[in-house]
């Protein structure tokens, strides 16, 4: 048979490229994967496989999680397999250490030391017949039939057409994350770079040595090379306050090294509406604010009224020309989570204090893209790694205590006693600032009592804590050793 032929072939294919995983996180299509895919689609369509079918009741039920981020690789990580199939569709087939992400920017670690495949995290989907990973999106969910509708990913693959497909489910996660909001700002999406995924941190550094190797070429005016090496980054939140400390580290440790015809030009300015860093203590911003300004970067308060492709206008009229602009004002709800009927908090998909959503049968919500209902009396929690990750582990106890209890199939839980509901406790907060100082902030909220630390003390505490929060052993090998070239030997931002 034609199909089984070709099945063998690509599966040789894969395992030989395999080994090349860490030279690009993206997947990348052969010419053999891309014949095997277009066969794929012509013989689905001639014979109507569109997808996959309910499970029956000899078969185990399936589990479809929505998204690869904290809160459904949390989940998926610790649902018992020997329960459940378990059927992942998301865009990317990794997981991203939104953490540490900063830090691939400028070299001090490099990309495959924060990102996890999604087989390592969850081997049923690599290994089991009837678990899978589809790189796909999800469109549309019909919550009376039980399935989603989704569409491949084929981005960067010409000669590949997206296509559409049916997967049946027992339960659904929905774990889909958020979308950078950029509050219609025009030019936003078309002229700055966000740092959320493993390709906008290889955006930002391939752009950032190019505008090193540009400022240096014979011609190029003064006010061409300030503007080039002039780094933007908008938003004082944790993500923009750690790569400007990040980003100053760099240019006082390695672009006066390296760089040394075009040092002086080189600077960072930091734009906030507000205060930076407005959910830490009041002591620990003045510090962070004292010790930024001492690294270099210049600390701009002001809105942004309009983007485009060389400068940033502010509200107040102010022109301000830039080579990189790094945009990172917080998340909203994407257009998926737009898209869904159902009840909202806050924009978010509206959950109970099972993390369930109410209004349809055998559907959850977890991580950013979910928020409580106002029926729950609870308020909508952050958008935080460890809210994510949080009710991604309590979910995931909850399945499993609904399948072994007999209810894991569809429209068999509703007798079942979940047990007690998901309870948040927030852990504190941290944040790196440069030139190895950091900010911890152990409080339970923003009004509370607490500890608060700063310095070199915290700056221990953060490596430490997110080394280990890193998923495998072998991503935490690889962060000890680049943190450790890193202190040797400087960082070196020359291989993208």
């Amino acid at each position: 048979m034609p199909w089984l032929k070709n099945l063998i072939k690509i599966s040789k294919t894969i395992s030989n490229q395999s080994s090349s995983y860490n030279k690009s996180i993206t997947p990348l299509a052969s010419p053999l994967l891309t014949q095997f895919l277009q066969f794929t689609k012509q013989y689905s369509t001639n014979h109507h496989v569109v997808g996959l079918e309910a499970t029956k009741s000899d078969q185990k039920p399936r589990i479809v999680v929505l998204g690869s981020g904290w809160a459904g690789c949390r989940l998926m990580k610790d649902i018992d397999t020997n329960i459940y199939d378990v059927v992942c569709v998301s865009p990317r087939n990794h997981m991203v250490f939104t953490p540490l992400l900063a830090s691939t920017c400028v070299g001090t670690l490099e990309f495959r030391s924060v990102a996890e495949p999604i087989g390592r995290i969850q081997p049923a989907v690599s290994t089991q017949p009837t678990s899978y990973f589809f790189l796909a999106n999800c469109n549309a969910i019909d919550f009376d039939n039980h399935m989603i509708q989704c569409q491949t990913v084929t981005e960067g693959v010409e000669t590949l057409e997206p296509w559409n497909f049916n997967v049946s489910y027992d339960k659904l996660v929905i774990a889909s994350g958020a979308h950078a909001l950029t509050f219609g700002i025009k030019g936003v999406n078309e002229h700055a770079t966000f740092l959320r995924e493993v390709h906008h941190a290889q955006e930002i550094r391939r752009k950032l040595l190019l505008n090193l190797m540009l400022s240096d070429v014979p011609g190029v005016s003064e006010e061409e090379k300030r503007r080039l090496l002039h780094c933007v980054v908008v938003g004082g939140g944790p993500t923009g306050v750690e790569f400007s400390g990040e980003l100053s580290d760099f240019i006082l440790k390695d672009v006066h090294q390296r760089y040394a015809h075009v040092k002086d030009y080189i600077h960072v300015t930091l734009i906030e509406a507000n205060e930076i860093l407005s959910s830490f203590d009041d002591r620990l911003r003045v510090y962070a604010t004292k010790q930024l300004t001492k690294s270099g970067v210049r600390l701009v308060r002001g809105l942004v009224q309009d983007v485009q492709p060389e400068k940033i206008i502010l509200s107040d009229g102010t022109n301000v020309p830039y080579g990189l602009l790094v945009w990172s004002t917080g998340v909203g709800p994407s257009p998926f989570v737009n898209s869904l009927d159902i009840p909202k908090a806050k924009g978010r998909i509206g959950i109970d204090e099972w993390l369930r959503v109410p209004s349809v049968q055998d559907v959850y919500s977890i991580g950013d893209c979910s928020g409580f209902l106002e029926s729950t009396g609870r308020q909508v929690l952050p958008a935080l790694a460890q809210v994510a990750e949080r009710q991604g582990k309590y979910l995931a106890s909850l399945l499993n205590k609904v399948g072994k209890e007999g209810g894991g199939h569809a429209n068999c839980a509703q007798n079942i006693n979940l047990g007690d509901p998901f309870v948040y406790k927030h852990l504190g907060s941290m944040a790196t600032i440069g030139r190895y100082k950091a900010l911890v902030d152990l409080r339970e909220s923003k009004d509370a009592k607490g500890v608060s630390l700063a310095g070199f003390t915290s700056f221990f505490v953060w490596r430490s804590a997110y080394l280990t929060r890193v998923v495998s052993w072998r991503n935490k090998l690889y962060v000890l050793i680049n943190w450790l070239t890193t202190l040797v030997f400087g960082r070196d931002i020359s291989r993208i």
